[in-house]
């Protein structure tokens, strides 16, 4: 089999129900997606097995979630049943969660780095945030699953919180950054102020 097609070449490729070009908003979307799935895969070969198996396996479970979120992108009809769901989001708010009290309190922006998976789950966290913010801009031509811009929202958070128990595990500290006003508060704050 051949995986050149040759139908690309005049510059237009195919959605599910029609060809549009290659620079077409939903294409934008969905192959920055794809080049994050890329580095999501690089992050799980930099995790050390036994420290990061937790980690490895949700990882796996979030590029077929990323694959669901460009076949939802890749619709050019209306009329089919969507892949990505608010249980999934659920599911990366209570990692989020679960991470954010792993690794050690924070009061003010970090710098990216650390281990080399932290590095490259910050890579992961902006590239999120990029494809995010061309799925707004799908939003406003076309009709789409609204899921899929909470999923990458919560995406984003959720590497984050892995980036610093990637550090904290392999007792790497994060570096703030020293410009930073105090902008994260502890829950036990938050719970004073509320109260």
């Amino acid at each position: 089999m051949n995986i050149y097609t040759k139908t690309g070449d005049k510059g237009k490729t195919s959605l599910i129900g029609g060809r549009v070009h290659k620079d077409d908003s939903r294409v934008e979307a969905y192959g920055t997606i794809d080049e994050l799935n890329s580095f999501v895969g690089q992050a799980i070969h930099q995790l050390d097995n036994q420290l990061f198996q937790d980690l490895k396996q949700e990882l796996v479970t979030i590029q077929h979630e990323l694959f669901d979120c460009g076949s939802d992108l890749a619709f050019a009809r209306e009329d089919h049943p969507y892949k990505v769901n608010g249980e999934m989001i659920q599911v990366l708010e209570n990692r989020v969660d679960i991470y954010m009290k792993e690794a050690p309190p924070i009061e003010r922006f970090i710098l990216p780095g650390g281990t080399p998976a932290a590095s490259t789950l910050h890579i992961c966290r902006t590239i999120t945030r990029r494809a995010e913010r061309l799925v707004v801009t799908v939003m406003q031509q076309h009709k789409i699953n609204e899921s899929v811009l909470q999923y990458l929202n919560r995406l984003s958070d959720y590497f984050f919180a892995a980036a610093r128990v990637a550090n904290a595990r392999e007792q790497i500290s994060d570096v703030e950054y020293i410009r930073s006003a105090k902008v994260f508060r502890s829950a036990q704050k938050k719970n004073d102020e509320q109260a």
